[in-house]
């Protein structure tokens, strides 16, 4: 396949996987394995960084209103009762934290798992049985609204968010630094509606917690292919002015695709709930587990 087609192809999965809960590094990983791409070289190991990276970097964009508007509630909020540890913005800062430390240190760990299609399977399969589950578990609160008392939702904005369920977040959100498939959004809402928060506001925290998590993940793993470590690194100067264009076009496609996802996802929950997302999940999960077990 022409690398320029190719780079537009991973560029919409990835832009359309990475906010959705299904997993985008087990799309992309099944999508290099049925193209044939050499996962193997360390121009492709980095291209995966940069697209991930241009699927990122519409986040803040898409949320900029939202953004101006938390910074400058700073740091007492919009009703006056919060602090600068758990306004929206420090919250996010917490949950960032506890994430990013033992993801750190297992960084080893991560690496090995990385290609490994059984994983990837369980973790797709395992993780749309629970995000059914706990959408289910919801559905009622969701339906009666935030008028309903009693309800097992008792968070329906950031704004109304505690420490705890930042915490709790940011520790559910390291199973997808640890097991790839399992997807960031998928623990970081499926562990917000557990602990009372409604979807939307557990969509949008998660979108906001992404913002320093995979920024820093993909950033420090990009200077490290760059500057010539790690696994299979490539220099700048190694790059030359095609794999420069396939950069580009991969970069640009996944931003712009990822724009429209999170526009599209931000809607859909407002309305709906995750379980399509679930049985797809459990599907695919199904279907890699099943691939994975026939080729060895």
């Amino acid at each position: 396949m022409n690398d320029y087609l190719l780079s537009t192809l991973l560029g919409i999965i990835e832009g359309l996987t990475e906010f959705l809960p299904v997993s985008s590094t087990a799309h992309l990983r099944i999508a290099e394995a049925l193209l044939h791409v050499d996962l193997a070289s360390g121009y492709w190991k980095m291209y995966t960084i940069v697209i991930q990276l241009g699927a990122i970097l519409c986040l803040p964009v898409y949320f900029r209103e939202r953004i101006l508007k938390l910074l400058s509630t700073l740091p007492k909020g919009e009703r006056g009762d919060r602090t600068v540890l758990t306004h929206p913005l420090g919250l996010t800062a917490v949950a960032f934290v506890v994430t990013a430390v033992p993801a750190f240190l297992l960084t080893k760990l991560i690496g090995k798992h990385l290609e490994d299609l059984v994983i990837m399977g369980s973790a797709l399969l395992i993780g749309g049985i629970v995000m059914w589950a706990v959408d289910a578990l919801n559905a009622k609160s969701e339906a009666a609204g935030p008028s309903a008392p009693g309800g097992r939702i008792h968070t329906w904005s950031m704004e109304a968010m505690s420490l705890g369920q930042a915490v709790w977040i940011g520790a559910c959100q390291i199973l997808s630094a640890v097991f790839p498939g399992t997807s960031r959004s998928m623990s970081t809402i499926a562990g917000g509606q557990l602990v009372g928060m409604s979807r939307a506001s557990a969509l949008e925290f998660s979108f906001f917690l992404s913002i320093p998590t995979m920024v820093a993940a993909t950033c420090y793993d990009l200077l490290k292919s760059l500057r010539g470590k790690g696994d299979n690194p490539i220099g700048v100067a190694q790059i030359d002015g095609h794999g420069w264009i396939v950069l580009a076009i991969g970069f640009v496609v996944s931003f712009i695709v990822a724009y429209g996802a999170v526009a599209w996802f931000m809607a859909w929950v407002r309305k709906r709930g995750f379980a399509p997302f679930a049985v797809y999940r459990i599907v695919v999960g199904a279907a890699v587990l099943f691939w994975a077990y026939n080729k060895q």
